[in-house]
């Protein structure tokens, strides 16, 4: 192995030496990993940082050699740099698409033969090995909120942003959400869109059109060095009084962060690169570690002159924690085979990572869960792990602990309050979920003229009910075909759901096509009375699942479920490695997001085995 990896390595110094940006030392002899980079192009600065940033932390491993191809913005040139670079034997390919509707296809087949990390521009579907990259609708909204508090200090109710932006998909999803957040203000805003991101672009343009500028209060930059040039404008124009918001958050003299601190902008969102997590991660995968989540939504923050400081402190310090760490964790309760298997995957990871648990169990409401958590700020632990009975309600215990400086961790379970009150959420996309469950739903009944869709929802409030819901109805919409003609509140139980699908038998004839359940317990409950009725689950009805419990796959392979979309519990690993991490002075990802299936009767026959729930 060693001596192909050498091979390898002197073969890719022969034949890229125009193309590798990486410098490779043959001389060396214990090379174990070469991992492939395809770079949309290095020519916009956040990419020049994620290269270095790549390039770095792959220093720290004597073991690591990184091969990193620019397809200059060519969905072309990336796809022959793909295919290069698999020529090459590489063991992992990090990729950062250009155009991800060209890319999807050949990164799904890449797939199948080798771990695939893809970073920043998310593809179609689940096939790649770990997604890395930031929220881009939290930055909009971001620069939105740090643009209200630049006019309200300014005592000004109302105003108008000048938007400098790129022609990227990043730029599009940030502008919507930015949008949205300032027009609910009432603030204007009118959009400029620049061939190129750069400074000298931003610069020129402003000097020649300085019409664009009359009545704005603020301009909003999508990158720091557009929102320099926008500075540099303003400077030789006289308009001192416009102020300036930028985008990317970098160290360093040319940075964001520099620039704030010298009050040359007022204020920037950070946008991390995920290239040091992509290398980190890449590592752990060739080496098949468990724990390996499917996306990382890497965490942005708002920058002002009054926190930079302490931000860059904050980055360039680790305090770790020494000894035992203490957790308490606030667990809704065993209350279906899923729940179950979660505890118990956390139980068993807490004592391998010589962590100490303490799990409160049985809230039945938002109120005793939050007594609960407020105990375990009373015994100072030093973390406390949340899986939310519901979404709402939670700012005011949220913020307690935040002023007891004990860092919170939501678990498979999301709330609605701002990003900046817990550390990380780790669990699923559920609205992901939802739209697995749409999408096999249409192909299967992709000949039929209507469809009626009986639904089977979740506890009332609850973060995956609403999401799987919204996913659901997103890939349905548009589609008259797709009617939801009942949705029934069964709590995720099985109980209940027999309760409601029975009550419906008993009041109407039966005109279901497919009923899709937000658990397997729901499934399973409705199928056992479809049966009372002489109704076949699976046969006369398509039956649609979210868990992935033993007992729904079993069922599955009976025929009395069609599709079972799996949620995965066993969060054990990846808690106490955030926990871990924490400890040591990370920042964690705003999200982490874990690796799921989606069974039918043409899954093979060994992925339902060994099923730990």
């Amino acid at each position: 192995m060693r001596r192909k990896k050498q091979m390898l390595v002197l073969l890719l110094c022969v034949i890229l030496c125009c193309g590798c940006t990486s410098p490779v030392r043959v001389q060396e002899t214990n090379i174990k990993y070469v991992i492939g980079v395809s770079l949309a192009n290095l020519s916009e600065q956040w990419r020049l940082v994620l290269k270095n940033e790549l390039e770095e932390e792959a220093a720290q491993y004597d073991s690591v050699r990184l091969v990193i191809l620019d397809a200059a913005d060519s969905s072309d040139k990336q796809a022959e740099d793909v295919e290069q670079l698999l020529e090459f034997g590489v063991d992992l390919l990090i990729i950062s698409p250009g155009d991800v509707e060209a890319m999807t296809p050949i990164i799904s087949d890449v797939y199948q033969n080798i771990p695939v990390i893809v970073l920043d521009r998310i593809v179609e579907g689940f096939d790649y090995s770990l997604f890395i990259g930031p929220d881009n609708d939290l930055i909009g909204r971001q620069a939105g909120e740090l643009i209200l508090d630049i006019l309200k200090e300014e005592g000004k109710a109302a105003g108008q942003v000048l938007e400098i932006k790129k022609d990227s998909m990043a730029s599009d999803s940030r502008s919507e959400d930015f949008l949205m957040t300032i027009s609910e203000a009432g603030i204007e805003n009118h959009s400029i869109c620049l061939k190129e991101g750069t400074r000298d672009c931003a610069e020129d343009f402003l000097q020649a059109h300085p019409e664009m500028l009359e009545g704005v209060d603020v301009i909003f930059a999508h990158n720091d060095y557009m929102a320099y040039g926008a500075y540099l404008a303003l400077q030789k124009l006289g308009r001192e009084d416009i102020r300036i918001v930028g985008l990317d958050g970098y160290f360093g003299d040319n940075g964001g962060l520099k620039m704030v601190e010298e009050g040359i902008i007022d204020a920037t969102v950070t946008c991390p690169t995920g290239g040091r997590e992509a290398v980190q991660y890449a590592i752990d995968i060739i080496n098949r570690k468990s724990g390996i989540p499917k996306q990382i939504i890497l965490r942005s923050h708002k920058i002002r002159a009054d926190n930079v400081s302490a931000y860059q402190q904050e980055k360039i310090q680790q305090q770790q924690k020494e000894g035992m760490i203490h957790v308490g964790y606030a667990q809704i309760g065993e209350d279906s085979n899923w729940r179950k298997a979660s505890q118990e995957s956390i139980q068993a990871a807490a004592k391998e990572f010589d962590i100490d648990l303490t799990v409160a169990f049985n809230a039945k409401s938002l109120e005793e869960q939050k007594a609960q958590v407020r105990q375990f700020i009373a015994d100072d632990m030093d973390v406390v792990v949340i899986s939310p009975l519901v979404s709402e309600g939670w700012q005011d215990i949220l913020s307690e602990a935040q002023e007891a400086q004990i860092p919170v961790l939501l678990v498979d379970r999301m709330v609605s309050v701002e990003e900046e009150l817990y550390e990380s959420y780790i669990g699923a996309d559920f609205e992901e979920e939802g739209r697995r469950c749409a999408r096999w739903m249409l192909r299967e009944t992709a000949d039929r003229e209507h469809i009626s869709i009986m639904e089977l929802r979740g506890t009332e409030g609850s973060s995956p009910v609403q999401g799987r819901k919204d996913g659901f109805e997103e890939v349905i919409a548009g589609d008259d075909r797709y009617q939801i003609v009942y949705s029934l509140c069964g709590d995720f139980s099985e109980g209940d759901a027999k309760r409601a699908v029975r009550e419906y038998l008993m009041a109407n004839k039966w005109d279901i096509d497919v009923i899709y359940a937000h658990n397997d317990n729901m499934a399973l409950g409705a199928a056992e009375v479809l049966k009372e009725f002489n109704i076949r689950p699976g046969t006369d009805v398509k039956i649609v699942s979210v868990d992935g419990t033993a007992a729904a796959l079993e069922a599955l392979q009976k025929g009395e479920i069609n599709c079972v979309v799996e949620c995965n519990p066993l969060l054990g690993p990846q808690i106490m490695k955030a926990i871990t991490d924490l400890m040591q002075g990370k920042e964690l990802p705003l999200r982490i997001i874990t690796d799921e299936m989606v069974f039918t009767k043409d899954t093979p026959k060994e992925l339902f085995k060994n099923r730990k729930y």
